[in-house]
């Protein structure tokens, strides 16, 4: 893959593939380091990329691949930190986002598998059915049921919780 391809890939879905990084790992510095991982993975691998698949889904799988791989290694080294770097916002939208975003985060945490991960690609990482159908090898019309479901039992939660 020649300089200009891996710039333009770059350019085109670091911000989607991080985002996708972001809801799993949760913290920014982490998912800054997995994401430029998984960008070096796939311009030194590129080859192996079949053209089956979307860019964004090849990027997208070998970045969940980083992330468990960081994953593990840091269940060997210690514990991943929970806080997020401070924002420039006030006190009050920082209670009232972390309130809501710790609603949210808890009631995806007890939902059942494909329905979180689905939700999370569709939702923070912002891919389209296609292509969350792609990183299962399912369709796009399971994505779209799968998502459906999901945001209908995610709702029921958040429903029971208030």
């Amino acid at each position: 893959m020649n300089s200009e391809t891996c710039e333009r890939l770059y350019n085109a879905y670091y911000m989607r593939v991080f985002s996708y990084v972001m809801t799993m790992a949760g913290d920014r510095q982490t998912s800054e380091e997995i994401t430029q991982e998984a960008f070096f993975r796939a311009f030194s691998k590129s080859a192996e990329f079949r053209n089956e698949s979307d860019e964004v889904t090849w990027l997208c799988a070998i970045a969940k691949n980083c992330f468990v791989d960081e994953t593990r290694r840091r269940n060997k080294t210690g514990p991943i930190p929970e806080e997020l770097p401070a924002s420039g916002r006030s006190i009050e939208q920082q209670v009232t986002d972390k309130d809501s975003s710790f609603r949210i985060h808890a009631a995806l945490h007890t939902m059942d598998e494909p329905y979180r991960e689905v939700f999370e690609l569709r939702i923070f990482g912002e891919l389209s059915f296609s292509q969350i159908g792609t990183i299962f090898g399912k369709t796009e019309n399971w994505a779209r049921v799968t998502y459906h479901r999901a945001r209908l039992k995610l709702q029921e939660r958040m429903d029971e919780h208030e």
